[in-house]
């Protein structure tokens, strides 16, 4: 993927879908970044496995195809990644982004998209996997939290780390304001990794993530002086858990 100099072609750019449980956060701010220039990339579609998810007006608010599935329709995991699957291949997609999609993968389905598969966790992986990132690092003590967009693998939440935010842990910190400024480090992150990815300096070649051609050893760092103005959502915070069946 990468892009040119000058206006584009909305066709020649990078198709993105983005898939969602929730309210939709990181989805409003890769739209805005895409809509502004920063990301060079077009979002051609979303998907939702829950049919009240708040994510689903930025759909509408944007002219933005959409489909939902829902995942309680479907007599396994299996099934409904097998559909999933389908619904995505249909828009053609070069990237498939996870933003809140509250749903693990099965094998099968990782395995189709490796490659072209994106998550955002809050923590600094391979800190605090799973769920409860904000509570877990508080209980500890840590001075530094964050952010982590990585390859999605068969590993939950173990795929190759692309790039990090951090983000400082105060002493009055409880686990809602610390996942409120995480979560404005995601609006950040997300859109520059995405940019980067749809411009070619960030590669994945036989299961080994490059920056400018160079294996990376590390996760790249977003700098901390690079400001985006926040991102409403559409409705109110209400994240899912993550489903166990």
């Amino acid at each position: 993927m990468s892009s040119t100099a000058g206006p584009a072609n909305p066709d020649s750019l990078p198709r993105l879908v983005v898939l969602i449980s929730g309210r939709g956060s990181n989805l409003g701010a890769l739209i805005e970044a895409c809509n502004n220039g920063r990301v060079p990339a077009r979002i051609v579609g979303i998907v939702s496995n829950r049919p009240n998810a708040g994510g689903l007006a930025y759909a509408e608010q944007h002219a933005i195809p959409a489909r939902v599935l829902n995942h309680r329709d479907y007599p396994s995991r299996e099934a409904f990644d097998e559909d999933l699957a389908e619904v995505i291949e249909s828009f053609h997609p070069d990237l498939v982004i996870l933003a809140g999609f509250m749903r693990i993968l099965t094998p099968g389905f990782v395995d189709r998209f490796t490659g072209r598969l994106l998550n955002i966790h809050p923590s600094l992986l391979p800190k605090y996997r799973g769920l409860d990132t904000h509570v877990r690092a508080l209980a500890d003590g840590e001075h530094e939290h964050g952010a982590s967009v990585h390859f999605v693998t068969r590993e939950l939440d173990g795929g190759p780390v692309i790039m990090q935010a951090r983000v400082p842990v105060l002493p009055e910190d409880t686990p809602e304001s610390l996942a409120t400024r995480v979560q404005r480090a995601e609006h950040r992150l997300y859109p520059e990794v995405v940019r980067r990815l749809c411009s070619g300096e960030i590669q994945w070649r036989d299961r080994i993530v490059t920056g400018d051609n160079t294996p990376l050893t590390v996760p790249l760092q977003l700098a901390t002086n690079e400001v985006v103005p926040d991102v409403e959502a559409p409705d109110e915070r209400s994240p899912a858990p993550r489903d166990a069946d």
